[in-house]
């Protein structure tokens, strides 16, 4: 989910079937006449039989990184779930946004040490079981390529260590100047801008060329660009470096790691750019693959496919992105729209091409954290999240998620390849939401999060993935903590691992807040 949003969808059974498709899908979901949405016809999409349309002359765009299906692996995992329902579920809470500074010489620091150690005493005595500590590319590897200053996450650590706290470690490769309107935010290494100064395609790019400079585009993994080393080496260089320098802590304080993939270090493109003002909710987000390596990537995979007429362009008409799905051709099943062999064509190449960065980054990690995960009583999680962009899930084209990289239709489960993948590295995987109710949701943007929620529980028990959640908006009401409870233990599937609360502030600390929250904690934090 993309933080700070204000959340963000055709209802679809866990199971999909099949519709006969409208030509015509705009008089399917909108009444031109009277300018509203259609929302009968658009909620009968979940009790119909799934789509019957082939597209298996197409071949898989993946080329040789195909992402195939470890089931030998997952019916050896298979006993994880088995007494998973009646454990209690540790949380993190995460670390103040403005927890740290950086001073006039350029070394970040712990700002307001005493009132954090305080802060952390009290969470301890609360029963929260850790913190959650974003570790930021930005901050250790600031200045030069290969420099790595480990001093501030040195002194945190072992602040957190002494109060009898775990740790779950976000590995951050993205930026989060955007994020933070209130306080100075983190950016990219110093040395990445200024070889982005220079060639602006090292960021994604929409269809007007416009770059965003949150994360490195996934068209440089392979390209040696930065100081000789290509995107993928500068991430493994720092994972490695992590690894080596907190050795002596992981498995026994530290117990997750999670590596950044994306924007807010989600496995996602940043297609809903909130605080630059180019989106806003409930907009369908807009494609972004338009840097000059990943389209260098598309004219190749189009090629091959014997399509050059497919090979230099995206789609054509997708609005943006402040659109609304039923002012967009492509969104629509018409000609040259996301049912078209041109759509199915561009959305798994869209798609698949985020799914190998995240094979590749997740590779490198599990290689590197192989070490810690042989011991059962000292392992150390390996975890991936993603954005649960719930809204206009109850449409047939699901257009925000596909504009962010989830090729997930009314007719295709975009988040199984997903899970198999996490699967073939043993990750976990994170999602946000817990919070949500589809009926505090605005239901005018067919929005529901529960739906999308549970049909990647149900792509994550298929694949043996084990689960770990996280809130998008704050909530200290009974009702919020009540639902976030009921997430994390549901009768119908497997607790999750373990609840990461987003966080702290002084909010969490009020008389009001804090009455609600230690109970929560404390059901949480109980056996059941």
């Amino acid at each position: 989910m993309i933080d700070g949003s204000i959340g963000m969808a055709c209802k679809c059974s866990v199971e999909r079937r099949c519709l006969i498709y409208s030509s015509n899908l705009k008089e399917f979901c909108f009444d031109k006449d009277r300018r509203r949405f259609n929302r009968k016809n658009l909620r009968n999409v979940s009790t119909v039989l799934i789509f019957k349309r082939s597209f298996n002359r197409w071949r898989s765009v993946s080329g040789k990184s195909r992402i195939v299906s470890m089931d030998v692996r997952e019916k050896s995992r298979s006993t994880l779930f088995e007494s998973s329902k009646h454990k209690r579920v540790p949380i993190y809470v995460m670390m103040p946004i403005d927890s740290f500074g950086i001073d006039t010489s350029g070394t970040p620091r712990i700002r307001k040490i005493k009132a954090l150690t305080v802060s952390l005493k009290a969470l301890k005595l609360a029963g929260v079981h850790g913190i959650a500590v974003e570790v930021w590319w930005g901050v250790v590897e600031r200045f030069f390529p290969h420099v790595y200053n480990w001093s501030l996450y040195e002194q945190l650590f072992k602040l957190a260590s002494e109060m009898g706290l775990k740790l779950q470690v976000a590995l951050s490769f993205h930026s989060n100047v955007h994020l933070s309107s209130r306080v100075q935010g983190v950016t990219l290494p110093q040395w990445i801008i200024e070889i982005g100064q220079h060639n602006k395609d090292i960021y994604y790019r929409d269809q007007n060329g416009f770059p965003n400079a949150d994360y490195l585009t996934l068209g440089v993994d392979n390209i040696p660009l930065f100081s000789g080393r290509t995107a993928l080496q500068c991430y493994e260089d720092f994972i490695h470096s992590f690894a080596n320098k907190f050795d002596s802590l992981m498995g026994t304080i530290i117990e997750e790691v999670c590596v950044g993939l994306g924007p807010s270090g989600e496995l996602r493109y940043p297609a809903h750019p909130l605080q630059d003002g180019r989106w806003q909710f409930p907009g369908i987000g807009a494609f972004q693959c338009y840097d000059k390596y990943m389209m260098e990537d598309l004219q190749a995979v189009a090629w091959q496919e014997g399509k050059p007429d497919w090979a230099n362009k995206g789609p054509p008409i997708v609005g943006d992105y402040n659109s609304f799905p039923t002012d967009v051709p492509f969104f629509e099943g018409g000609e040259g729209g996301f049912l078209s062999d041109y759509g199915h064509f561009f959305l798994e190449w869209y798609s698949n091409r985020l799914l190998r960065h995240a094979d590749a980054v997740l590779e490198i990690a599990a290689n590197l954290l192989k070490k810690y995960q042989e011991n059962e009583q000292n392992s150390v999680r390996l975890v991936a999240k993603i954005g649960l962009l719930y809204w206009w899930y109850q449409t047939v084209s699901h257009p925000a998620e596909l504009t962010a990289g989830y090729y997930n239709t009314a007719f295709r489960d975009g988040y199984d390849p997903l899970t198999s993948m996490l699967a073939r590295h043993g990750a976990a995987l994170q999602i946000s939401c817990f919070e949500m109710l589809d009926n505090e949701t605005p239901q005018t943007f067919l929005c529901s999060p529960e739906s999308l929620l549970q049909q990647i529980r149900t792509a994550s028990k298929k694949r043996v993935v084990e689960l770990t959640g996280r809130n998008t908006h704050e909530r200290f009401d009974e009702a919020g903590l009540k639902q976030i409870h009921s997430n994390c233990y549901d009768s119908q599937a497997e607790a999750v691992r373990s609840f990461t609360y987003f966080r702290m502030n002084d909010k969490i600390f009020r008389v009001e807040n804090w009455n609600n929250f230690v109970p929560f904690v404390r059901r949480m934090s109980t056996d059941l």
